[in-house]
């Protein structure tokens, strides 16, 4: 279950609906699947093949699509994310600056753990949310955020967009922002 850290106060706020309802004061979508529904053998694999990626949306059809017609997604795929990906930490460096989006950054953790820094209102300053496998996650379209891997460095990820060229970034430079 997803958990959040204010960075301004170290509070933490866990629990489901708590996590909900704080997100959601923040505009940030917070949704949870079942995580137990995913093949056993795929939940702590985090170096895929097309075809186990193809199991994981086939697994997820259901929740995907629902989610995409509320939200108007039209396409999605798997990341996975480990020390096994050629150039992680490069990669990483790449994800771990501030950026914004012109459509919302979408990820439904499958397996392994994440973590989404996110920049909330100014009462609140930038947040953590702690997301391990079953959290589904909107940032919505020009909110300041990042992503990384937290320390375990494995995640599996569904990504929904509703442009179909993917993700793009937009760097957003915060004097505000403290990377820890």
């Amino acid at each position: 279950m997803a958990e959040i850290r204010i960075r301004n106060t170290e509070q933490r706020i866990s629990g489901e609906e708590n996590v909900r309802a704080f997100l959601e004061s923040q505009e940030v979508l917070y949704e949870h699947w079942n995580a137990g529904k995913l093949a056993a053998e795929l939940q702590n694999k985090f170096v895929l093949t097309d075809e186990e990626k193809g199991q994981i949306l086939a697994t997820y059809d259901a929740e995907i699509r629902d989610l995409a017609e509320r939200r108007g997604y039209r396409t999605w795929d798997i990341v996975a994310l480990s020390d096994a990906t050629p150039n992680l930490d490069e990669l990483l460096k790449k994800f771990e600056n501030v950026h914004t989006h012109t459509e919302d950054e979408v990820r439904a953790i499958t397996a392994g753990r994440g973590i989404f820094i996110i920049k909330g209102t100014d009462d609140v300053g930038y947040f953590d949310v702690e997301l391990e496998a079953g959290d589904v996650i909107s940032v919505p379209e020009h909110k300041p955020h990042f992503f990384t891997l937290m320390e375990n460095r494995q995640i599996v990820a569904v990504r929904l967009f509703i442009e179909t060229e993917g993700w793009i970034a937009h760097p957003y430079a915060d004097a505000q922002f403290q990377s820890k």
